[in-house]
């Protein structure tokens, strides 16, 4: 196991100790509406919700064939989820690389941010852009940008 999936499976843990202790309380409505929150939370925070990350290498050779921009992210960033949810269907057209998952990747994003890894970062034509707007993100992916 990754540490990308350490806060979701916390939060999935939390939730059903909590709703336990509600049951055993005998406030089982209660204790099912708490789930859902906790569950959807892990949800959110699970990398299951960004498209599928590739290594920095692959990414650096696919924006270099069709000039898209590349997302360095990591799991339970709420910057780098607030970027995913408002980008909606635009997101899959980006190249995403998990820097908890690609130590290229967390070096790339050390180099562009003084030695830290601050995210999300985006790479747009080589240079990087740390927690961009993200309008300014879905405007780069049109041909007039």
């Amino acid at each position: 196991m990754t540490r990308t999936w350490i806060l979701p499976i916390l939060l999935a843990l939390c939730g059903s100790v909590v709703a336990t202790g509600l049951i055993f309380q005998g406030r089982p409505g209660t204790a099912v509406v708490l789930l859902l929150v906790f569950v959807l939370l892990t949800g959110m925070n699970s990398p299951l919700i960004f498209p599928r990350s590739i290594g920095a290498l692959e990414a650096q050779r696919r924006s270099a064939a069709d000039g898209r921009p590349i997302v360095f992210w990591r799991s339970g960033c709420k910057y780098c989820l607030r970027l995913r949810i408002r980008l909606g269907r635009s997101a899959r057209q980006l190249h995403w690389v998990d820097i908890w998952r690609d130590p290229a990747g967390a070096a790339v994003v050390r180099a562009a941010n003084e030695g830290n890894e601050t995210v999300p970062t985006v790479l747009v034509a080589g240079r990087p852009h740390v927690n961009p707007d993200p309008e300014w993100v879905r405007r780069q992916l049109s041909p007039s940008a």
